[in-house]
């Protein structure tokens, strides 16, 4: 059972005119701070934006989030147990170090900010996380109780509360960002949903979902969060796995033994390499002729062999080859021995 704390708001007399009726309707849907009503209409994704668009730093403007959808809330205690995670993950794991140093924080001065849940639909008694992951995850851990504001939000509402607290903070990385934004595609949220959880244009939503739905998924899980590298280098490692046989290469490095031993930095780094390393292995050789001749250039790649013929150093000699292809298929098959 959820024990309530009582809470008094602080005044907002500044930004709440006292005239207004307390029954009054809103001028305009504020579906992540009002909540009165489901996402889905333009002028909802709109008000959004424009509530977000005049604070220049993420960090004030995540706190504003969090504040407004806070205040006037009861604060209860909830047991961490009865709170699942958000049915859209958008987080990697964190190295423990910092998983460390958070939990202990929270151990000496207590949780300051409650998280947000919302009754789990279909399940009674039950919770689901809309941001706050860390602070659950260290109550979990700490086997206390963790400080929440419960308010019934759909799926829509939960998934623009969630992007934009994280976006406010700059706390997920951009692969995290791009694996969210895709999840979300995967689930048919409309673009204009995904654009207001992030916080982005049409644009970058559609770089971001390129890049998560290019690399492939093992590949991503392998690597982790990497918070040192962002689009520019994330796009750049997406091309070089477009290359003949580069995403199985890419498979094979991820799984190496040595590979999870690394920092999530450290294996963009090795992944990349690896694949760079590859690409320039792939410069053709010369053969020679027993006279001398440079006949011919073999070059392999992958799962590919090619040969090149330079008629200016052996006139014809790739016709002469080309005509006899089914006599060497034939001799392939038949063993490798002339008949």
């Amino acid at each position: 059972m959820a024990r309530k704390i009582n809470f008094d708001p602080p005044s907002n007399e500044a930004t709440t005119p006292a005239a207004e009726p307390r029954d009054a309707a809103p001028q305009r849907a504020r579906p992540l701070l009002g909540l009165d009503r489901p996402i889905k209409q333009s002028s909802a994704l709109g008000a959004i934006s424009q509530s977000l668009g005049g604070i220049s730093e993420k960090v004030k403007r995540a706190e504003e989030i969090e504040q407004k959808l806070i205040e006037g809330q009861v604060i209860v205690e909830l047991d961490p147990a009865l709170i699942d995670d958000s049915f859209v993950p958008d987080r990697m794991e964190s190295p423990e170090e910092q998983n460390a140093a958070f939990r202990e924080l929270i151990r000496q001065h207590g949780q300051n900010v409650p998280i947000l849940v919302r009754p789990k639909p279909g399940a009674t008694e039950r919770y689901e996380v809309a941001f706050g992951h860390r602070r659950l995850r260290a109550a979990r851990e700490l086997g206390i109780k963790v400080r929440a504001v419960v308010r019934s939000l759909t799926d829509e509402q939960l998934v623009i509360a969630q992007g934009q607290e994280n976006s406010g903070r700059t706390d997920l990385t951009f692969i995290e960002r791009a694996r969210f934004a895709a999840r979300l595609e995967e689930r048919q949220f409309a673009r204009e949903i995904i654009m207001a959880s992030l916080n982005v244009d049409k644009a970058a939503l559609s770089r971001l979902i390129s890049i998560a739905t290019r690399v492939p998924a093992s590949v991503i899980d392998a690597v982790g969060p990497a918070p040192a590298f962002g689009r520019v280098r994330w796009q750049e490692l997406t091309e070089l796995l477009e290359q003949e046989n580069n995403r199985a290469r890419a498979i094979e490095l991820v799984q190496a033994p040595d590979f999870a031993a690394l920092d999530t930095d450290k294996r963009f780094e090795s992944l990349f390499a690896g694949l760079r390393q590859k690409a320039a292995r792939a410069r053709a050789e010369t053969w020679s002729a027993a006279d001398g001749t440079h006949a011919a250039k073999v070059a392999r790649q992958g799962r590919k062999l090619t040969l090149t013929f330079d008629d200016r150093v052996a006139p014809n000699f790739g016709d002469f080859v080309r005509d006899r292809l089914q006599t060497l298929y034939d001799q392939f098959k038949a063993g490798g021995k002339p008949h």
